[in-house]
Protein backbone atom coordinates (compact mmCIF):
# COMPACT_ATOMS: atom_id res chain seq x y z
CA UNK A 1 0.00 0.00 0.00
CA UNK A 2 1.65 3.20 -1.20
CA UNK A 3 0.26 6.50 -0.05
CA UNK A 4 1.33 10.07 -0.54
CA UNK A 5 0.75 12.96 1.81
CA UNK A 6 -0.36 16.34 0.53
CA UNK A 7 0.56 19.64 2.13
CA UNK A 8 -2.80 20.11 3.86
CA UNK A 9 -2.71 16.62 5.42
CA UNK A 10 0.95 17.10 6.41
CA UNK A 11 0.02 20.32 8.23
CA UNK A 12 -2.85 18.56 10.00
CA UNK A 13 -0.58 15.72 11.15
CA UNK A 14 2.09 18.17 12.30
CA UNK A 15 -0.42 20.35 14.17
CA UNK A 16 -2.02 17.35 15.83
CA UNK A 17 1.17 15.60 17.02
CA UNK A 18 3.98 18.16 17.17
CA UNK A 19 3.29 19.25 20.76
CA UNK A 20 3.41 15.66 21.98
CA UNK A 21 6.52 14.85 19.95
CA UNK A 22 8.27 17.93 21.31
CA UNK A 23 7.28 17.09 24.88
CA UNK A 24 8.58 13.53 24.61
CA UNK A 25 11.80 14.74 23.03
CA UNK A 26 12.22 17.45 25.67
CA UNK A 27 11.72 15.05 28.53
CA UNK A 28 14.11 12.52 27.04
CA UNK A 29 16.84 14.91 25.87
CA UNK A 30 16.48 17.51 28.65
CA UNK A 31 17.15 20.25 26.10
CA UNK A 32 14.70 22.51 24.26
CA UNK A 33 17.04 22.98 21.30
CA UNK A 34 17.61 19.24 20.95
CA UNK A 35 13.88 18.65 21.32
CA UNK A 36 13.33 21.07 18.43
CA UNK A 37 15.84 19.09 16.36
CA UNK A 38 14.16 15.81 17.25
CA UNK A 39 10.72 17.22 16.41
CA UNK A 40 11.86 18.44 13.00
CA UNK A 41 13.72 15.23 12.24
CA UNK A 42 10.76 13.13 13.39
CA UNK A 43 8.34 14.84 11.05
CA UNK A 44 10.78 14.67 8.15
CA UNK A 45 10.91 10.90 8.73
CA UNK A 46 7.13 10.68 9.14
CA UNK A 47 6.47 12.45 5.84
CA UNK A 48 9.24 10.61 4.02
CA UNK A 49 8.02 7.21 5.25
CA UNK A 50 4.27 7.80 5.20
CA UNK A 51 4.01 5.00 2.62
CA UNK A 52 5.15 2.56 5.36
CA UNK A 53 2.36 3.62 7.72
CA UNK A 54 -0.44 1.07 8.13
CA UNK A 55 -3.56 3.24 7.98
CA UNK A 56 -5.60 0.51 9.69
CA UNK A 57 -3.71 1.30 12.92
CA UNK A 58 -3.61 4.52 14.95
CA UNK A 59 -0.99 7.00 13.79
CA UNK A 60 0.04 8.13 17.29
CA UNK A 61 2.07 5.02 18.31
CA UNK A 62 3.80 5.01 14.91
CA UNK A 63 4.83 8.66 15.30
CA UNK A 64 5.91 8.13 18.91
CA UNK A 65 8.06 5.16 17.86
CA UNK A 66 9.78 7.38 15.27
CA UNK A 67 10.21 10.07 17.94
CA UNK A 68 11.79 7.70 20.45
CA UNK A 69 14.11 6.19 17.84
CA UNK A 70 15.12 9.62 16.58
CA UNK A 71 15.79 10.74 20.15
CA UNK A 72 17.88 7.63 20.84
CA UNK A 73 19.97 8.28 17.74
CA UNK A 74 20.49 11.91 18.66
CA UNK A 75 21.48 11.05 22.23
CA UNK A 76 24.02 8.56 20.96
CA UNK A 77 25.56 11.39 18.96
CA UNK A 78 25.43 13.84 21.89
CA UNK A 79 26.64 11.94 24.93
CA UNK A 80 27.98 15.20 26.36
CA UNK A 81 24.50 16.54 27.18
CA UNK A 82 23.99 18.19 30.53
CA UNK A 83 20.74 18.61 32.39
CA UNK A 84 18.50 21.45 31.24
CA UNK A 85 15.65 21.99 33.69
CA UNK A 86 12.06 21.58 32.61
CA UNK A 87 8.92 21.15 34.62
CA UNK A 88 5.98 19.72 32.70
CA UNK A 89 2.78 21.74 32.57
CA UNK A 90 0.71 20.65 35.52
CA UNK A 91 -2.66 22.29 35.93
CA UNK A 92 -3.97 21.75 39.44
CA UNK A 93 -5.96 23.76 41.86
CA UNK A 94 -4.08 24.75 44.99
CA UNK A 95 -5.60 25.94 48.21
CA UNK A 96 -2.84 28.45 48.86
CA UNK A 97 0.29 29.99 47.42
CA UNK A 98 2.34 27.91 49.85
CA UNK A 99 0.78 24.68 48.53
CA UNK A 100 1.55 25.81 45.00
CA UNK A 101 5.20 26.47 45.84
CA UNK A 102 5.58 23.16 47.67
CA UNK A 103 3.99 21.27 44.73
CA UNK A 104 6.25 23.06 42.24
CA UNK A 105 9.38 22.15 44.20
CA UNK A 106 8.25 18.51 44.49
CA UNK A 107 7.49 18.33 40.75
CA UNK A 108 10.91 19.76 39.93
CA UNK A 109 12.62 17.35 42.33
CA UNK A 110 10.78 14.41 40.79
CA UNK A 111 11.65 15.48 37.25
CA UNK A 112 15.33 15.84 38.17
CA UNK A 113 15.31 12.26 39.47
CA UNK A 114 13.44 11.02 36.39
CA UNK A 115 16.07 12.69 34.21
CA UNK A 116 18.81 10.83 36.08
CA UNK A 117 17.27 7.42 35.31
CA UNK A 118 18.87 5.23 32.63
CA UNK A 119 17.43 6.04 29.18
CA UNK A 120 15.28 2.90 28.90
CA UNK A 121 13.61 3.52 32.26
CA UNK A 122 13.25 7.24 31.55
CA UNK A 123 11.54 6.47 28.22
CA UNK A 124 8.88 4.33 29.88
CA UNK A 125 8.30 6.83 32.72
CA UNK A 126 8.02 9.77 30.30
CA UNK A 127 5.69 7.98 27.90
CA UNK A 128 3.49 6.65 30.70
CA UNK A 129 3.27 9.48 33.22
CA UNK A 130 4.03 12.60 31.19
CA UNK A 131 2.51 11.63 27.83
CA UNK A 132 -0.23 9.40 29.23
CA UNK A 133 0.25 6.31 27.07
CA UNK A 134 -0.91 2.94 28.33
CA UNK A 135 1.70 0.24 28.84
CA UNK A 136 0.55 -1.68 25.76
CA UNK A 137 0.94 1.49 23.67
CA UNK A 138 4.40 2.10 25.12
CA UNK A 139 5.43 -1.48 24.33
CA UNK A 140 4.24 -1.02 20.75
CA UNK A 141 5.93 2.38 20.47
CA UNK A 142 9.26 1.09 21.78
CA UNK A 143 8.85 -2.21 19.92
CA UNK A 144 9.40 -4.27 23.05
CA UNK A 145 7.29 -7.00 24.68
CA UNK A 146 4.69 -5.82 27.18
CA UNK A 147 6.47 -7.75 29.94
CA UNK A 148 9.71 -5.89 29.22
CA UNK A 149 7.83 -2.60 29.32
CA UNK A 150 6.36 -3.50 32.72
CA UNK A 151 9.77 -4.57 34.01
CA UNK A 152 11.37 -1.31 32.91
CA UNK A 153 8.57 0.71 34.51
CA UNK A 154 8.80 -1.20 37.78
CA UNK A 155 12.60 -0.93 37.87
CA UNK A 156 12.44 2.81 37.22
CA UNK A 157 9.75 3.30 39.86
CA UNK A 158 11.80 1.31 42.36
CA UNK A 159 14.77 3.63 41.78
CA UNK A 160 12.55 6.70 42.12
CA UNK A 161 10.92 5.42 45.31
CA UNK A 162 14.36 4.87 46.79
CA UNK A 163 15.58 8.35 45.78
CA UNK A 164 12.40 10.24 46.73
CA UNK A 165 10.63 8.50 49.62
CA UNK A 166 9.25 11.81 50.93
CA UNK A 167 7.85 13.23 47.68
CA UNK A 168 4.03 13.31 47.92
CA UNK A 169 3.53 13.43 44.15
CA UNK A 170 5.79 10.41 43.75
CA UNK A 171 4.05 8.41 46.45
CA UNK A 172 0.92 8.53 44.28
CA UNK A 173 2.71 6.94 41.29
CA UNK A 174 1.76 3.34 40.81
CA UNK A 175 3.21 0.75 38.51
CA UNK A 176 0.59 1.54 35.89
CA UNK A 177 -2.20 -0.57 34.50
CA UNK A 178 -1.49 -4.17 33.66
CA UNK A 179 -2.63 -4.01 30.02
Amino acid sequence: MHQEIDRKRAEEVFNQYSTYVFRIALLLTKSASLADDVTQETFLKVFKNIHNYDCTKPMQPWIYRITVNTTRNLLRKHKWLSFVGFTPDVQREFTSVEDSIIQSVENEELLKEVNMLPLKGREVIVLHYYVGLKLAEIAETLQIPLGTCKSRLNAALKILRKQLPHNEMFSSLKGGEMV
